[in-house]
């Protein structure tokens, strides 16, 4: 079938793609392991690890996990470390071994590791040692039976860590894992491959099912996507996104390595400074943020210095990328934030501008191949081109469903089958899609829809302005009133100020009615603004 998107597609781009080419995500990055063992796999604080070094470390991790963890494919492990050479080594020694990646957050309380550890049943973890102590109280509560540490950044990657009950080092467990045979178990495309919790901004975090097919369709897609841009084993990918989040995951670990790609890793990328540095000594040539990552960057002095003469590509994604954000770094770097747009359920990709790109879009793009998106009104109607409807979408990316919540899996789904994303968008007469915002974040003023994306990219159009977040809250006459929090980057700017500028480019009901400045905005690990959180604050 033809939609409209498929009119604009870049030349080669398919509209169909063999999902069939691999079985399972192992096969899918099997080639470029074999095909350049000795080229640089990953590099992190003056280490580095050939394809050579990551396929037997990874083979030795999977066959010790099975013997002596007396786990069976499809058993949960968690994994929870930051960026360092340890993750992709551990991710693709569970999924060779047919079980299922739980990934946690670094920086998650007991209460929310705890959590995650009940709610997926894993049976095994593997964790930063310095997070142990976390670890420890909420231990007697769930199912995990052992324990591998990984070292604190600083330390060898596979130093030797004391040993003690239901606890190996990871040095230990590639050891032993070096003396056994490995016999690989039959993996389909239908096999749990992740187990990718969402952030959990309407209750407590959903399991998103992804399969071995899910996550292999998408690199599929992203391959058809970006193959006159990227070439194989020519590329060097700056990873400062958390690898545990669905954007680095696929992008940054899983596709880079299918790519044969040198990927350098980024241990604190709060840190702006430090990645700053880095990117003077890094040649890189592709790099995946947020906007306040690139924001971030753009305000840190040492990125004057940074080389950038290689970037071929700077991917955004996870959160809208702000106009005056990409018109800087447009400025600064040469080349546009080319935008995309996806979610942990559909691993993620689903939309992205086309390649190359000369100019940022405002758009998050085009339907992936093999992807088909509909904009529904709430009565599940299609809206036509140029209106405003929930973005819903269908293809072999999309999941499954929701780890033990077959209610809530109906309700993520229409009746045809597409995923409800919760976000509201429009469609050009092109096929570009356009997130206005979350339906969730809408504010209702005098019964108006007022979108916080739109509040928040015209506030930080400002010059004092550095960072921006819109909410509504309770007004007795309009029902919601527009709340804006800011960050300056003049400690001069005054409310009046930013109201009149607001004024000057926005219908009145949608002029902030409140300012409040703040020191800083909550954030989630990968960089995305938190409105949860600043509604949920004292008015």
């Amino acid at each position: 079938m033809n939609y409209v998107w498929h009119r604009s597609y870049p030349d080669g781009v398919p509209r169909k793609l063999d999902l069939r080419k691999y079985a399972s995500i192992p096969d899918a990055l099997g080639q470029a392991i074999k095909r350049w063992p000795e080229s640089i796999a990953f590099e992190e604080g003056g280490e580095t690890l050939s394809y050579r070094q990551l396929d037997q470390h990874a083979q030795h991790l999977a066959a010790w996990t099975l013997e002596h963890h007396g786990l069976q494919p499809g058993d949960r492990v968690a994994v929870m470390i930051p960026n360092g050479l340890a993750y992709p080594i551990a991710v693709l020694a569970l999924l060779r071994a047919g079980l299922v990646v739980v990934n946690i957050n670094p920086q998650f309380t007991a209460r929310e590791l705890e959590y995650q550890l009940r709610d997926s049943g894993a049976r095994a973890i593997i964790i930063s040692a310095p997070l142990l102590a976390v670890m420890a109280t909420v231990l007697d509560r769930c199912d995990v039976n052992r324990i591998v540490t990984v070292p604190a950044p600083g330390q060898s990657a596979f130093s030797e860590l004391p040993a003690a009950a239901r606890c190996r080092s990871f040095a230990q467990a590639l050891a032993e894992g070096a003396t056994l045979s490995f016999k690989a178990p039959i993996i389909s495309a239908s096999s749990m491959a992740f187990l990718q919790y969402t952030g959990g901004t309407t209750g407590p975090c959903k399991g998103a099912i992804l399969s071995h097919g899910n996550i292999v369709a998408n690199l599929l897609q992203i391959d058809a996507w970006m193959g006159r841009t990227l070439q194989r084993n020519r590329e060097c990918v700056l990873t400062a996104l958390p690898l545990f989040h669905i954007f680095a995951l696929t992008f940054n670990l899983l596709y880079s390595v299918m790519l044969g790609a040198r990927n350098v890793l980024v241990a604190n990328p709060r840190d702006l400074n430090g990645l700053a540095l880095l990117m003077k000594s890094v040649r890189f040539t592709a790099i995946s943020g947020v906007n306040t990552l690139y924001n971030g960057l753009l305000a840190t002095p040492a990125f004057a210095d940074a080389d950038l003469g290689g970037l071929k590509l700077a991917l955004g994604g996870g959160s809208a990328i702000q106009s005056s954000v990409a018109r800087q770094w447009r400025e600064r770097s040469g080349i546009p934030i080319v935008e995309g747009y996806g979610l942990s359920e559909t691993s993620p990709a689903l939309c992205i501008n086309a390649l190359p790109a000369q100019e940022f879009s405002g758009s998050v793009g085009y339907p992936l191949p093999m992807t088909r998106v509909t904009l529904r009104d709430d009565f599940n109607r299609e809206v036509p081109i140029g209106e405003v409807g929930e973005l819903c979408a269908s293809g072999p990316q999309v999941m499954a469903g929701y780890w033990q919540r077959p209610d809530e899996t109906v309700e993520a789904f229409t009746s045809d089958g597409f995923l409800r994303t919760g976000d509201i968008a429009r469609m050009d007469d092109h096929g570009r899609f356009f997130i206005v915002d979350r339906k969730k974040d809408m504010v209702l003023v005098s019964g108006f829809n007022v979108y916080p994306t739109e509040i928040e990219a015209v506030c930080a159009e400002h010059p004092g302005v550095h960072e921006a977040a819109c909410i509504g809250v309770p007004d007795l006459r309009s029902g919601e009133a527009v709340k804006i929090y800011v960050v300056r980057a003049d400690p001069a700017l005054e409310a009046e100020e930013l109201v009149r500028h607001c004024r000057e480019q926005l219908t009145p009901y949608k002029v902030p009615r409140h300012v409040a400045f703040v020191d800083e905005l909550p954030k989630s690990t990968v960089g995305k603004i938190l409105r949860r959180e600043l509604r949920d604050a004292p008015l």
